[in-house]
């Protein structure tokens, strides 16, 4: 049975790798976009602010994949911005609640992004498991209140999976995309200690992981979206100059001065915690890319 899949943010990263992956596996896939576009998937209009969607584009559908929110490291943390990166989230996933609530339809099944910011800062001390209880900043109370929103579907009789994705790893932008500029002119260097944990995953790991959540029907709740295999900034910073085959020339960029220039979020970069992928192993799924060096050589492999 073909399977029709209905994705919100669809233009961003993951969602433009997923949809290409999902049609050369077979499933019907459709957008639901702030602009009615002529690309290749038919696309239905939806205004998150304005509360309002084109409810036929929940008619087909039987799974719903949420990718839909602002960009967490696209501007300066202002006030205005933090309400952004929030209300993106949860305006978005209610605006579906309602929507799913109030129409008829067929969707068994919605799978959301979620992140694995909720979970803090721990350094070396402690690896995150789902079970363990959000930290108390920004970013996890975001992911927080996100999961929330996202929860109150499940009360339709849907089935409901967050996949709490790491620091996704992808050449066409994102985190990879930033930290190659600056080795690519050979004035890479780690920033801060360097010693901040980096729990990492390869674009189309994260892929493989949503279509398996769409494909088990025994997957529910949260599951981290990481590769088993950690590794520092530094370690990161390293293995980036090796698959570009660039030196490293710079010492460490203080944290004092990427808080100046980012401000608090700074964070991003200066904090990381180890993250269990135990969970979503359980189900069988295995990565393709567990090696940090695999992982670069395929994405960065072709710029050399």
């Amino acid at each position: 049975m073909h399977k029709n899949i209905l994705i919100t943010g669809a233009s961003g990263l993951l969602g433009t790798r997923l949809t290409t992956l999902l049609i050369q596996k077979g499933y019907q896939v459709s957008h639901l976009s702030r602009s009615s576009g002529s690309g290749s998937v038919p696309t239905y209009q939806w205004d998150v602010n304005e509360g309002v969607i084109a409810t036929e584009a929940i008619n087909d559908a039987d799974t719903i994949v949420h990718l839909a929110g602002a960009g967490i490291a696209d501007k300066r943390w202002s006030t205005s911005r933090k309400k952004e990166i929030l209300e993106s989230r949860t305006k978005s996933s209610e605006l579906l609640y309602q929507t799913l609530k109030q129409n008829t339809h067929n969707v068994k099944t919605f799978i959301s992004a979620s992140a694995i910011g909720i979970y803090g800062d721990a350094g070396l001390e402690k690896i995150f498991t789902e079970e363990d209880q959000p930290a108390d900043d920004f970013l996890a109370d975001v992911v927080k209140q996100w999961e929330a929103s996202v929860d109150k579907i499940e009360s339709l009789g849907i089935r409901v999976v967050k996949i709490r994705i790491g620091i996704l790893l992808s050449e066409k932008g994102g985190a990879l995309a930033e930290m190659v500029k600056p080795i690519k002119w050979s004035v890479g260097s780690p920033l801060g200690s360097g010693e901040q944990l980096v729990s990492w995953i390869h674009i189309d790991d994260v892929c493989r992981i949503f279509m398996k959540a769409m494909e088990d029907g025994t997957m529910t709740g949260a599951y981290n979206a990481v590769t088993p295999t950690p590794t520092t900034n530094k370690g990161m910073t390293v293995a980036i100059a090796k698959a570009l085959d660039k030196p490293l020339w710079a010492p460490n960029v203080p944290g004092f001065i990427l808080k100046l220039v980012l401000g608090e979020m700074s964070n991003l970069v200066l904090k990381g915690s180890a993250v269990s992928s135990a969970k979503i192993h359980g189900t069988g799924f295995k990565f393709k890319y567990n090696n940090l060096d695999d992982a670069l050589s395929n994405l960065l492999g072709k710029n050399k």
